[in-house]
C-alpha cells in the first residue's frame, strides 16, 4: 500500500523546524530511576509526590486487583460501576471539600466531558490563552464560541466579558497551576469576573492537586473558593501516582454530567487496580499532609539558585520550573547534553508552547533530594554556558 505523499512532506517540514517528535523508552518510573548501576534523575515525570511506587499505593492496587480483577468490564452506566469507584469519589470529594465528585477515564476525558456537556452552539467559553490542549480541544468539540483572554490577566477577562453581547451560556476556563510555565493563576480575581457575568467557572487543577493547599487539596481550597466555582477538575496521573481524571462539583452537576458527558457515558470505567492505587495515595497524604509543602519549598530554593546565575525561569511559582531557551535546536541540544549526564529534562517546543519560547522543563518531585538538585544545577549551568545561554 502506497502512503499518501503529504505524510512524508509533513514529517520533513517538522524535521526542518526541529519539531519532529519520537518515542523514547524510559528504563523506569518516577523522579529517580536506578538502572544499570546508574542513578538517573528524571525531571520529566509528573509523579510529583513520588507515590507511583510507594509501598502503600502498590499494596492498595494489588488488593483491588485480587478482589475485582484487572478491568471494570463495562462503562459506569452499564455494569462497570463498582463499589471501589464510589469509594474513591467519596474520598476525592472530601479531599476537595466538595459534596461529590465524578471519575473519568483521564484528565483529557474529564475536560472533554465537562465542557461538551455544558456548552454548545450559541454559547461562549472564555479561556486563558495558555490553557491545556485538552481544554481547547473540548471547546472546539463543543462548537461553542471560543474567546481567549491574555494569560493570567483578570482585567482582560473582565473586558472580554463586558463586551459580550450574545446570548447563551457563558463558561470561564483556567488552570490553577500552568503546566508549561509553572506559574499560578489569580484565581480570586478570575472567579470574581465570572461571577459578575453569572458565568460558569471551570478550574483545571491537574498540576495543583496533591501538591498545593491543606493536605494537597489544591489551590482552589487554598484560596477557599471551593463553594464559588462549578467545576474543580483534577487528574489522578500526576501527584496521586496513578491514572484517571475527576471533577469535584455539586450533586446536581454530578447528576447532569452522568446524563450528558459523552466521555463518561461511552467509556469503560477505570480499572480496579488504578482506583485502588489512588485510594492508597490519598491515605498516604492523610498520614503525611505536608508532603506537597516540602516539595514546593525545595522547588523554591532550586528556582532561586537558577535565577541567581541568570537563567530565565519565567514566572514559575510551583514544582514546575521552565528554563527558557528560545530556539528549538538549542533546547534540544541542552536536553541532550543533560541526558548524557543521566539527567532527563525534556525540551518543550511549539505547538505545546508559543513559537520562540522553546524551553527545558524541570518537574521536581519528592524523590529528588538536595544532592540530586545540586547535581542537576551543576550540570545545567555547565551545559547552558557551553551553549551560550549564560
Amino acid at each position: 500500500m502506497k502512503e499518501p505523499e503529504w505524510i512524508e512532506k509533513t514529517l520533513a517540514a517538522l524535521r526542518a523546524d526541529d519539531l519532529e517528535r519520537a518515542l523514547r523508552t524510559s528504563p523506569g518510573v518516577g523522579g529517580v530511576i536506578e538502572h544499570g548501576g546508574r542513578r538517573i534523575l528524571n525531571f520529566a515525570s509528573n509523579d510529583y509526590l513520588d507515590l507511583a511506587r510507594h509501598p502503600e499505593v502498590r499494596a492498595a492496587a494489588q488488593q483491588a486487583l485480587q478482589e475485582y480483577g484487572a478491568g471494570a468490564g463495562a462503562s459506569r452506566l452499564v455494569t462497570g460501576n463498582l463499589p471501589l469507584h464510589e469509594e474513591l469519589e467519596a474520598a476525592l470529594a472530601q479531599h476537595k471539600r466538595r459534596p461529590t465528585s465524578l471519575l473519568f477515564g483521564s484528565g483529557y476525558l474529564a475536560n472533554a466531558g465537562i465542557v461538551t456537556a455544558c456548552v454548545g452552539r450559541g454559547d461562549t467559553v472564555f479561556a486563558d490563552r495558555l490553557v491545556h490542549a485538552s481544554l481547547i480541544d473540548a471547546i472546539l468539540l463543543s462548537r461553542a464560541t471560543l474567546r481567549r483572554f491574555r494569560h493570567n490577566d483578570a482585567a482582560h477577562l473582565r473586558e472580554c466579558l463586558s463586551k459580550h453581547r450574545g446570548g447563551g451560556r457563558l463558561l470561564v476556563v483556567t488552570e490553577s497551576v500552568f503546566s508549561m510555565d509553572g506559574d499560578l493563576a489569580p484565581l480570586r480575581e478570575i472567579v470574581a469576573c465570572a461571577q459578575e457575568k453569572q458565568a460558569m467557572m471551570l478550574i483545571d487543577e491537574a498540576h495543583a492537586s496533591g501538591v498545593f493547599g491543606p493536605g494537597g487539596a489544591g489551590r482552589v481550597v487554598e484560596e477557599n473558593l471551593q463553594d464559588e466555582i462549578h467545576f474543580c477538575m483534577g487528574t489522578l496521573s500526576k501527584a496521586y501516582g496513578s491514572y484517571g481524571g475527576f471533577v469535584a462539583c455539586s450533586p446536581k452537576m454530578r447528576k447532569f454530567l452522568i446524563n450528558r458527558a459523552r466521555s463518561l457515558i461511552y467509556t469503560t470505567a477505570l480499572p480496579p487496580p488504578v482506583v485502588g492505587a489512588v485510594l492508597g495515595a490519598l491515605r498516604v497524604l492523610q498520614s503525611d499532609p505536608e508532603r506537597g509543602a516540602r516539595l514546593l519549598h525545595r522547588a523554591e530554593q532550586f528556582r532561586d539558585r537558577l535565577r541567581g546565575v541568570g537563567l530565565n525561569v519565567l514566572n514559575s511559582a510551583s514544582q514546575i520550573i521552565p528554563i527558557l531557551v528560545g530556539e528549538n535546536r538549542k533546547a534540544l541540544d541542552l536536553a541532550e547534553r543533560l541526558r548524557r549526564d543521566d539527567i532527563v529534562a525534556v525540551a518543550i517546543r511549539p505547538p505545546t508552547v508559543p513559537a520562540g519560547t522553546a524551553r527545558i522543563r524541570f518537574s521536581l518531585t519528592a524523590a529528588h533530594d538536595e544532592s540530586d538538585l545540586d547535581r542537576a544545577f551543576e550540570h545545567l549551568v555547565r551545559a547552558s554556558r557551553e551553549l551560550g545561554l549564560l
